[in-house]
């Protein structure tokens, strides 16, 4: 056990351009926690796993930080006895910075930028276009530097290699979040337009970046 895992963490060290991947990786999640931060503050819909944390973290009267990594401790502690594979620093990275990252600058907002701005027409869906196209992209820099999934992401893919393998994985991963969405509104949430444009736009952005980055920054 211990040799097994001993040579998975050297086989990572060692993966191709490991240092540009560990950047791109903490600019991903960075920018993640900051753009989030816009989101919340217009209340235009975020991501179904963003969606839900935010309504059972008001919900419980808890910062959206603490809960969101309370939640990915429980579901780390899964991924580690069923899918190690899918472990790496960005999972760490994912789970204990972007909520209290996105906190951070919520609280800044609050105290710099004068509400109506995040309340009123047409300043509100600008902020909400800008910083759902800007949060997609810092995704999609987090996802492409392969340096390990959320708990949250990595739980479907587990369901799929262990217990749902003759389900397409598209239909396991539309069926989690789809309960997401539902627990989060059984907890007082109201699904909004954001949820709907994250799954329009989320796929096909990432592979555009993953191109890019693979062209220009990783060589391949």
């Amino acid at each position: 056990m211990l040799d097994s895992l001993q040579k998975w963490f050297k086989d990572y060290l060692t993966q191709k351009d490991f240092k540009k991947r560990l950047i791109i990786m903490n600019i991903g999640v960075f920018f993640m926690g900051f753009f989030l931060s816009f989101l919340i503050k217009v209340n235009l819909g975020t991501d179904p796993c963003t969606f839900m944390n935010l309504t059972i973290s008001r919900f419980l009267g808890i910062s959206f930080g603490n809960w969101q990594l309370l939640l990915n401790s429980v579901l780390f502690i899964i991924v580690i006895l069923f899918g190690r594979k899918f472990i790496g620093f960005g999972t760490i990275a994912n789970m204990v910075f972007i909520g209290y990252i996105a906190d951070f600058f919520c609280w800044l907002w609050e105290k710099t930028i004068p509400e109506h701005y995040f309340t009123d027409m047409p300043s509100r869906a600008v902020i909400f276009a800008l910083a759902l196209f800007l949060f997609i992209i810092s995704v999609s820099f987090y996802i492409n530097a392969n340096m390990g999934v959320s708990p949250y992401d990595a739980i479907p893919q587990i369901l799929s290699v262990r217990v749902l393998k003759k389900v397409p994985f598209a239909m396991i991963r539309i069926a989690y979040d789809f309960l997401v969405i539902i627990l989060g509104v059984l907890f007082g949430g109201i699904p909004n337009i954001g949820i709907v444009l994250m799954a329009l736009f989320l796929g096909p952005i990432i592979t555009i970046v993953g191109k890019f980055l693979g062209k220009h920054v990783f060589g391949m």
